[in-house]
């Protein structure tokens, strides 16, 4: 599989943008010229626009369900319900906006887990990748080096020593490079992080304080906020990296949205948070995933927050 990086998510990005054209104005010409010079300009436009082909007929079942939802009439009036509701269809039209992202992850992805899923992966080379659930990756190897695309989630990485051929793992902004280590990579609500359990990794994080690089040891672990650019370092035990692995998250000061996007990955379905204030806070533990809705609930408590389950396919958090 080719290399993926932020050219080729810029070209996926543009290529769904046209799809989303051609879908509203199927018949108009400009569209369909558009598409043809876009798909012109080169063999990776070309490569990109057959990957986006591929779910073409489901985008368009996607946006007809999307307006439908825009047009439905809101619940109650009172102000519980003027909030749930709300947030109903906020998660039924989130569905619409995160199915498509989520079939093109499948179409890119080479090994791929569902919600709840912990799968163990033994690459070409003799390393061994444990997904986490509800995650993605794309595996690049050639003669000179091995690269995985953390596309989505978590991933725990044990690497087969080849000091002449380096293994890189990219996720979004954040980049960690070990010769034979083993180390955690994980994504989640725009937090990136990389934990070590033996070996040295180096990450590197564009535009931080760290795009020259820095070195990690046993049990230290860097955190890159992408939205703010902010780096923090820390260390733990080594036994606790990757305790995912265990069906356990432990958590020191870490942000309720990303202990919720990490748990969520064990819950069917959609979690929507009513107020930005909920995943703001930071909040230490453990948290026992055999009862990820439990461990939710501990979760948002400290916020004072609620968890309702409003179907098998959404999960609000609120204050109220």
């Amino acid at each position: 599989m080719s290399q993926t990086g932020p050219d080729q998510y810029r070209l996926m990005d543009e290529a769904i943008d046209l799809v989303i054209r051609l879908q509203n104005d199927p018949g108009n010409p400009v569209a369909t010229e558009m598409v043809k010079v876009w798909r012109a300009r080169s063999p990776e436009h070309e490569r990109i626009w057959a990957r986006v082909a591929k779910v073409h007929g489901a985008s368009g079942k996607i946006l007809t369900q999307r307006r439908k939802t825009e047009r439905r009439e809101k619940l109650g009036l009172t102000r519980r319900n003027l909030v749930i509701g709300g947030l109903i269809g906020l998660g039924t039209a989130g569905a619409g906006y995160s199915i498509l992202p989520e079939m093109l992850l499948r179409g890119w992805a080479d090994h791929i887990t569902a919600k709840g899923e912990i799968r163990s992966v033994t690459l070409e080379d003799g390393s061994v990748v444990t997904l986490g659930p509800d995650s993605a990756i794309a595996v690049d190897f050639t003669t000179h080096f091995r690269r995985v695309q953390l596309l989505a989630g978590m991933s725990f990485f044990d690497v087969a020593a080849e000091p002449q051929r380096a293994f890189t793992v990219q996720a979004a902004e954040l980049t960690a490079t070990a010769l034979g280590t083993a180390f955690d990579v994980a994504h989640d609500a725009g937090m990136l992080s990389i934990s070590v359990d033996h070996g040295v990794v180096e990450a590197r994080a564009s535009g931080s304080a760290i795009a020259a690089g820095t070195k990690l040891s046993a049990g230290e672990w860097v955190t890159f906020d992408s939205a703010t650019y902010a780096i923090e370092r820390g260390s733990r035990e080594a036994g606790q990296i990757a305790s995912w692995r265990d069906n356990l998250i432990m958590a020191e000061k870490e942000a309720v949205s990303v202990l919720v996007a990490r748990i969520g990955r064990w819950i069917p379905g959609r979690i929507v948070m009513a107020d930005p204030f909920i995943g703001s806070q930071r909040v230490s533990g453990i948290f026992d995933l055999n009862n990820p809705k439990r461990a939710l609930e501990a979760v948002v408590h400290p916020a004072g927050a609620h968890v309702r389950q409003v179907s098998s396919y959404l999960t609000v958090i609120s204050l109220i």
